[in-house]
């Protein structure tokens, strides 16, 4: 493992045991068994080596995403967008704590916020290529021609980010699988 790599899963592991907050460099560089210099050498500053953590550590948006682009106009809609919610839910869970202890930081936020601008990413993206989907699928005439894309893939995304809020606070009584189908069904009615 490379010393990025152990930078990376040090970060995870500072953040799982002190939270956000207590994620300092000190703490991440020395569980990483390096100094903070070398850590500042791989990642400008915190707001890049959490970025890292979301992006390589924790459950993959992207993936999901490409699986749902490579099954466009392919198999059943439902299906499909189902399987998305289920990932698109298990990522929003993974990410909550990093997400919010970076909401109660607001140096921290800033910082992150701008990372996000300079890289033209951010967390609309998902509903973006959720929404250019859902459009195709409506051209193709798998979905009600008078769905709104946009609304729909907000919906669709609020609802899985809802629910991974939620479980953090109460037990949920259904299953993710039979609320994910509950909620594409609900959506994407014909």
């Amino acid at each position: 493992m490379n010393t990025r790599e152990r930078l990376v899963e040090a970060a995870e592991q500072v953040i799982r045991e002190f939270g956000i907050t207590g994620a300092t460099t000190r703490r991440i560089a020395r569980q990483a068994g390096c100094s903070e210099a070398l850590l500042y050498k791989h990642f400008p500053g915190k707001e890049s080596l959490f970025m890292a953590v979301v992006l390589e550590r924790m459950p993959a948006m992207r993936p999901a995403l490409a699986r749902l682009r490579l099954r466009q106009g392919e198999g059943d809609v439902s299906a499909n967008f189902t399987e998305f919610a289920l990932a698109a839910l298990e990522f929003y869970t993974g990410v909550a704590t990093i997400a919010s202890g970076m909401m109660a930081d607001p140096s921290l936020m800033a910082g992150f916020k701008a990372m996000l601008a300079g890289l033209g990413s951010g967390p609309h993206m998902p509903i973006l290529a959720v929404a250019e989907i859902l459009r195709a699928e409506r051209e193709l005439g798998r979905l009600d021609p008078g769905l709104d894309p946009d609304a729909a893939a907000s919906l669709l995304l609020g609802a899985c980010f809802h629910r991974a809020n939620l479980s953090y606070f109460v037990d949920l009584p259904d299953a993710d699988e039979d609320w994910a189908a509950a909620i594409v069904g609900t959506l994407f009615r014909r």
